[in-house]
C-alpha cells in the first residue's frame, strides 16, 4: 500500500531540491548496485532495485514529480511505477537497453537498442524564479528568459541536404567491439562514432547548425504564477523545454519557485502565524488593537484578563488555496511584553497595583505554589 512504500528522495538518497541531472546520476549508481544480474538469487537486491526503479520512475517525471511533492504516494493515483510489476515503468523515451548497456558495458548481455532515427522528446529545463512572499500569496506574473535548443531554421531541423548509409555500421547506428578481460572476451555494443549512433551520414551538412539540426536559442516567457504556491514547488510548461530529435516533441520547462520570507508573517500550509506583543495594560483590560493582514491594517480584540501566548484565529485571512477553493486562516499569538526602563513613579504605581491585588487574581500563581508546598 502507498503509505508502507519509503520516499523517493529518500531511496535514491538525494535531496528534494535536486536537479534532473541528479537525480538520473543517483539511479544510475543505484541501478548498478543493485541490478539482479549482478546478484543472481538476491531477493533483497532484487526488491531494492525494484524500490529504486519506481522511485526514478517518479521523479523523472516531471508531473508525477510535482503531483508526488505536494501529496506524496497518494497523489500518483496509487499507481507509483507506472502501474506495472518486474522492473518496468520508466519514463517516456527510457531506453532499459541504452541504460543497461552504458552502466555494464555489455557484459551481461544487452538488450534490443532503439532505432537512432525514432522520434526523441526534447530534454526538460529547469530555471528557478524568486518571489516576494505577498507574489507568492496573491499570484503574479513573471518574465523569465532562458536558453533551449530550437530546431535549426535554416535546415528545418534535417541538418543538411543528401544522406548516405553510414559504411561503418551498415545503417544500423551501432557497432559490436570486443574487449579483452581477466574474464576474457566480453562483447558490447557501442553507438557508431562515424554517424554519431543515426545510421546515415549528410553529405551537405547545414553550415549554420552544422549538421545537428539543432541551434541553441535564447527565450523569454511569461508565466503566471498561481496564487497560494509555495517555497519549493515546481510549475511545469509543457514544450517549452529543447526540441525533440527526428520529429520528436519538446521537453517540458521546469519552474522552480523560491519565496522570501516575510517581515510579520510565518507561512504554515495555507495558514499564516503572527507573534503579536501587547502590554501588561491591554492584555489585563482588554484593548482593540491594529494587526498586519495581507491586505493592509486590520483590527483585533483583546478580552480582558488574556494571558501571553493566547492564539487568536481570524477567518479567512489566510494564503489562497492552489485550487481556489477557499483560503487559510490567520492566527495571532499575542506576547506580553514586560516594560523596561521605568522611572520612579511608574515603579511606585506597579507596587500600589501589587499591594492591592488578591490572590484571587492570579490564579496560576496560587494554584502552583499549593502543588509546591505539597
Amino acid at each position: 500500500m502507498a503509505e508502507q512504500k519509503r520516499d523517493c528522495y529518500e531511496v535514491l538518497c538525494v535531496s528534494k531540491g535536486a536537479s534532473d541531472s541528479e537525480i538520473k546520476k543517483a539511479f544510475y549508481k543505484l541501478a548498478k548496485q543493485y541490478h539482479p544480474d549482478a546478484h543472481p538469487g538476491d531477493k533483497e537486491a532484487e526488491a531494492r532495485f525494484k524500490e529504486v526503479n519506481e522511485a526514478y520512475s517518479v521523479l523523472s517525471d516531471a508531473d508525477k514529480r510535482a503531483r508526488y511533492d505536494q501529496f506524496g504516494w497518494a497523489g500518483i493515483d496509487g499507481a507509483p511505477g507506472g502501474g506495472g510489476g518486474g522492473f518496468g515503468g520508466f519514463g517516456e523515451g527510457f531506453d532499459m537497453g541504452d541504460i543497461f548497456g552504458d552502466i555494464f558495458g555489455g557484459m551481461f548481455g544487452g538488450g534490443t537498442r532503439k532505432n537512432p532515427n525514432a522520434p526523441r522528446r526534447g530534454d526538460d529545463i529547469g530555471v528557478r524564479v524568486s518571489l516576494t512572499f505577498e507574489e507568492a500569496a496573491f499570484g503574479c506574473k513573471k518574465e523569465i528568459s532562458y536558453n533551449r535548443i530550437e530546431q535549426c531554421p535554416t535546415c528545418s531541423g534535417q541538418g543538411g541536404t543528401g544522406t548516405e548509409t553510414c559504411t561503418k555500421c551498415g545503417g544500423r547506428g551501432h557497432v559490436t567491439v570486443q574487449q579483452r578481460t581477466p574474464f576474457g572476451y566480453m562483447q558490447s555494443t557501442q553507438a557508431c562514432d562515424a554517424c554519431k549512433g543515426k545510421g546515415k551520414i549528410i553529405k551537405n551538412p547545414c553550415k549554420d547548425c552544422r549538421g545537428s539540426g539543432q541551434t541553441r536559442k535564447s527565450k523569454v516567457i511569461e508565466v503566471n504564477i498561481p496564487a497560494g504556491i509555495d517555497n519549493g514547488q515546481r510549475i511545469s510548461l509543457r514544450g517549452q523545454g529543447n526540441a525533440g530529435a527526428n520529429g520528436g516533441p519538446a521537453g517540458d520547462l521546469l519552474v522552480s519557485v523560491s519565496v522570501k520570507g516575510h517581515e510579520y508573517f510565518t507561512r504554515d500550509g495555507f495558514d499564516l502565524l503572527l507573534d503579536m506583543p501587547i502590554t501588561f495594560v491591554e492584555a489585563a483590560l482588554g484593548a482593540k488593537i491594529v494587526i498586519p493582514t495581507l491586505e493592509g491594517q486590520g483590527e483585533l480584540t483583546i478580552p480582558e484578563g488574556t494571558q501571553s501566548g493566547t492564539t487568536f484565529c481570524i477567518k479567512n485571512k489566510g494564503i489562497q488555496s492552489l485550487n481556489g477553493r477557499g483560503r487559510g486562516d490567520l492566527l495571532v499569538t499575542v506576547e506580553l511584553e514586560v516594560p523596561k526602563g521605568l522611572g520612579k513613579k511608574q515603579k511606585d504605581a506597579l507596587e500600589k497595583f501589587g499591594e492591592l491585588c488578591e490572590d484571587k487574581h492570579h490564579s496560576k500563581r496560587n494554584s502552583f505554589f499549593s502543588k509546591f508546598k505539597k
